[in-house]
This record gives C-alpha cells, sequence and structure tokens, in this order.
C-alpha cells in the first residue's frame, strides 16, 4: 500500500477486539479524516494477550472487502502480530502513525501491562512508529463511542503534526460515556491492582475447571493520575514507555558486593 499522491498521512489502524468491533469502525472512520488507512486487525477477540506472538502456529491473512476508502485486513494472530504482519508484508513504508482501539474497556492504571491494545502500540513505537491506545471505560459491546469522536481526531492529529518523544507512545482512556467528556489530562500511571481469585467449578463429568475473576483496588490517592481524572470526567493521557529498566534503581544496586 502505497501512501496517495496528495501526500496525505498513512496511518495503520488495529485492536485487540476483533476487526469487526464497533470501537475500531469508530476509530477507522476517524483516521479516514486524516490520512490514507490501512486496517490490520484480529480475526477474532485478543483482549488480555499483552505483547504476546504467534511463533508456535502458522499465520493467516485475509483482505476483507471495504468501500475503496481503505485497505483491510484481518488476521489470526495477536494484535502485535498485526503490526508486525503491517510493517513487513503489507506496507512499502513505516506508515506516519499507528492507532490501536478503540478498546472496549479501560486500560488505565495497571491493566496497561495486560492490554492487547496498547501492547500493539507498543510494537508500532519499538518500530519507531509515533502510536496512541485507545480504551473507553465501557465494556459492554454496544458502547457509546460517539463522544470519543472529536478527541481521537484531536489527539491523533496533534502526535501527526508534533510527533513523540523517542521510546514513547501515548495511552488514551476515556471515562465512561455516561459522563460528559470536560477535556483532557495529561496523566501519570496511577498505582493500582487487581486483587484475584479463581472461581472453581466441576464440570459434568466431575473435573474442576476455572475462571478468573477479581477487583481492581485503586491504592493510589493522587490527583494527577489516569484514574483520578477518568473519574472526574476528563479524558486521561499518560505518556507510556517500553525501556523496562528501572533507572531509579541503578545506582542502589551498584552499591551491592555482587562478587562474594
Amino acid at each position: 500500500m502505497q501512501s496517495s499522491e496528495t501526500s496525505r498521512p498513512l496511518i495503520l489502524v488495529t485492536n485487540d477486539d476483533g476487526v469487526t468491533a464497533p470501537g475500531i469502525r469508530t476509530l477507522i472512520s476517524e483516521m479516514c479524516l486524516l490520512g490514507d488507512v490501512l486496517v490490520v486487525a484480529p480475526d477474532k477477540p485478543q483482549s488480555a494477550t499483552g505483547h504476546a506472538i504467534t511463533i508456535n502456529n502458522t499465520l493467516y491473512l485475509q483482505k476483507l472487502s471495504n468501500d475503496g476508502s481503505f485497505e483491510e485486513f484481518s488476521c489470526s494472530g495477536t494484535p502485535v502480530d498485526c503490526v508486525k504482519f503491517a510493517v513487513n508484508e503489507i506496507l512499502h513504508r513505516k506508515p506516519d502513525l499507528c492507532v490501536s482501539g478503540i478498546n472496549h474497556g479501560s486500560n488505565a492504571s495497571i491493566n496497561v501491562i495486560y492490554s492487547g491494545t496498547m501492547s500493539a502500540a507498543v510494537e508500532a513505537g519499538i518500530e519507531g512508529i509515533p502510536a496512541i491506545g485507545f480504551s473507553l471505560s465501557d465494556y459492554n459491546w454496544d458502547a457509546n463511542f460517539e463522544p470519543c469522536r472529536p478527541f481521537v481526531r484531536s489527539i491523533a492529529a496533534q502526535v501527526l503534526a508534533n510527533g513523540l518523544p523517542k521510546g514513547v507512545v501515548l495511552n488514551v482512556n476515556f471515562p465512561h460515556p455516561d459522563k460528559e467528556f470536560l477535556g483532557v489530562k495529561i496523566c501519570r500511571q496511577a498505582n493500582a491492582m487487581w486483587q484475584e481469585k479463581f472461581d472453581k467449578r466441576v464440570s459434568p463429568l466431575g473435573k474442576s475447571y476455572y475462571w478468573l475473576t477479581g477487583t481492581f483496588v485503586n491504592l493510589d490517592q493522587g490527583t494527577d493520575t489516569d484514574e483520578h481524572a477518568l473519574e472526574a470526567g476528563y479524558v486521561s493521557i499518560v505518556p507510556t514507555q517500553f525501556d523496562l529498566t528501572a533507572h531509579h534503581a541503578i545506582s542502589e544496586l551498584n552499591t551491592w558486593n555482587w562478587n562474594e
């Protein structure tokens, strides 16, 4: 796929809820207003796959029919596989922007670790592509994505115009659509966690099986966090890095006697 002669930006769109999810259809329509769009998304839901890639199974790519305003493919793999496919097999150059989502459900605070939506954005960032993950704080398949539209378009346009710092992607979360969106706040990731348990059940054949359940607990009382912003009705933007080095710990670890 080549960007058009009008020099419109080339935008890669992906997600983790699957290519037919309402969230990605909203994102596609908004990105078509900003540039030439390529869609490569999973052929089925891939939520909570994190940064998984497919190495022990075959991968399939299918071109889908569309109205001609953009190219669209479904991939049998993970969201990260989708980005790798787009960059290495479909495009003739790196896109100017990669957007992932809009996810059905929040990816604020600790959820960024598990998120396939954000992992796709991170993979694009690793490739040197400015990238944004978008998520809505509503897990309903029929969630109302309309309030997100102007913010999606504005945030994407800002990144296209200004780029992003090296090694940084954006984690953008929208409040529940029942709230009035009051604006945008740049935030830090809240210190939160899941208190998890396994719901044990027994099959008709007498074999035990389990469902993972849990309760989300926000341990952070700060007013500069993504969770606080979302609760107050603001769109949260967290600049997220994929260098996992704990730089602040290096000096302390260097005081230890590692050669004893």
